[in-house]
């Protein structure tokens, strides 16, 4: 709107989010705002917003700019419409993004490779508080299409342990790609093949 772009430009506001709307009108109302020059506003899906998808307390503490390009948004949606948002409508709970997109700065600070599909706005690390992430991990491979799910750090017996990584490619080269990722003896990170059946 006409009035958030003023507090836009004001340094008032960073983005603008929205509750009610179905999809189809955040559709409407982006178009007008890019062809009126106006801010336009970040939700990526129903339930998933810009923000949470690009939120880094580490790039926050260390000053890192974590905006992604409309290409990386654009892969940001397509995550959130074929994956995230199937997710949250059929277990209806909030599902916690605890990382999205990742600057290439941001990857070198956290140790992280500039390649990783997070670089790309193609993957997100989640978990939903009351689901076993393996039983997580058993759902989406089961009902969604995905490039790459890994099963991360998680223990046998205790069901919020670890959290899910998932990516999805919007080019439709998805691998369908299963892996768990462990911390061997030496503390170093494995990943191997999973069967989450």
């Amino acid at each position: 709107s006409a009035a958030s772009d003023v507090y836009k430009r004001q340094g008032l506001i960073n983005l603008v989010g929205a509750s009610n709307w179905e999809l189809g009108r955040f559709s409407e109302a982006r178009d007008y705002a890019k062809s009126n020059n106006k801010q336009p506003f970040t939700a990526l899906s129903n339930n998933f917003s810009l923000n949470e998808m690009t939120k880094s307390q580490t790039a926050e503490r260390k000053g890192i700019s974590n905006n992604p390009s409309e290409d990386h948004m654009n892969s940001l949606k397509a995550l959130c419409e074929n994956v995230l948002q199937v997710v949250r409508d059929h277990y209806g709970k909030v599902v916690s993004i605890s990382s999205g997109y990742r600057s290439p700065e941001l990857c070198v600070s956290i140790g992280s490779s500039v390649n990783s599909q997070h670089a790309k706005g193609q993957a997100a690390d989640f978990e939903i508080f009351g689901v076993s992430n393996a039983d997580l991990c058993k759902w989406i491979s089961e009902n969604c299409d995905f490039d790459q799910m890994i099963l991360e750090y998680h223990t046998v017996g205790e069901p919020n342990s670890g959290w899910v990584h998932v990516s999805y490619r919007s080019d439709g080269e998805n691998r369908k790609q299963i892996l768990r990722a462990y911390r061997n003896e030496s503390k170093k990170t494995c990943y191997e093949s999973y069967d989450p059946s």
